[in-house]
């Protein structure tokens, strides 16, 4: 893939020649040139916890959302995940359950604009890290379980830097975990082409949700659930394949049974 500057350490890096390797997590842009392993793909149980009925709550940070223009999309995000976590899609999920940990539907627990802070022109993952762990602190976000995933949504104006990449111009989302396991998705507003990738905004941002979402889903601390070394997690081997689900745009997802994108 081609974003590969915008990686983590595993807790549990695999190593090569002596160096870290750092776990694939972003939505790559849709104008990225495609960088083809020569691994078949093929994910591989690293151990890790999974999320088995994910818990989502969404977080839109910035008085923007709450504008004439930007709150319909508030609106269409919700209904997506009240539709997605009980869907088809987290039901094709349930080949990656393994013994004590088996993957089902989920809900979305709650939502909040939240404007006591703005996240500004840039916003590092720092940044993010830190404001999720002070509104989970100060009870804006629920309490911390160990289905609990936040997504991020960020206004229109806003880049975000994420270990030196920056949204619209290395990536179009990601996922992640801070140090105390708080899991959490970042969603970029998809204010360029490499990020709309052809399709209406709302439908980007349900393509780039999906990826996360399933990837969060299996791989929650990135690399450490259900992961390949050379392809990456199960939406990284299948990004910017899209299909209809419902009246929503989601990306497809690898399979290994199927030994496709589904």
């Amino acid at each position: 893939m081609a974003s590969r500057a915008s990686r983590k350490k595993s807790q549990d890096p695999q190593q090569s020649g002596g160096e870290h390797r750092h776990p694939l997590r972003i939505v790559p842009l849709h104008t990225a040139p495609r960088i083809v392993s020569a691994t078949h793909p093929e994910l591989t149980y690293r151990n890790g916890p999974l999320l088995t009925n994910a818990e989502v709550f969404t977080l839109f940070w910035g008085s923007a959302w709450q504008t004439a223009a930007n709150s319909p999309l508030m609106t269409d995000m919700n209904d997506f995940f009240d539709f997605v976590l009980t869907s088809k899609l987290l039901d094709q999920l349930a080949e990656y359950n393994v013994p004590g940990k088996s993957i089902g539907h989920g809900k979305r627990t709650g939502t909040t604009v939240l404007t006591s802070s703005e996240p500004g022109k840039t916003v590092t993952d720092a940044a993010i890290q830190k404001m999720l762990q002070n509104e989970i602190t100060g009870g804006t976000l629920p309490g911390k379980t160990a289905n609990s995933l936040s997504f991020v949504f960020l206004p229109p104006g806003t880049q975000v830097d994420q270990g030196g990449s920056k949204s619209c111009t290395s990536f179009c989302g990601y996922h992640d975990s801070t140090a105390d396991n708080i899991f959490y998705a970042v969603m970029p507003y998809p204010g360029c082409t490499g990020c709309e990738g052809g399709l209406a905004i709302r439908d980007a941002l349900t393509s780039t949700c999906s990826h996360e979402l399933c990837e969060a889903i299996t791989d929650p601390v990135p690399g450490t659930g259900w992961y390949d070394d050379a392809n990456g997690e199960i939406g990284d081997i299948c990004a910017w394949k899209t299909k209809t689900l419902g009246s929503f745009t989601v990306q497809l997802e690898w399979s290994n049974s199927a030994d496709a994108c589904v």
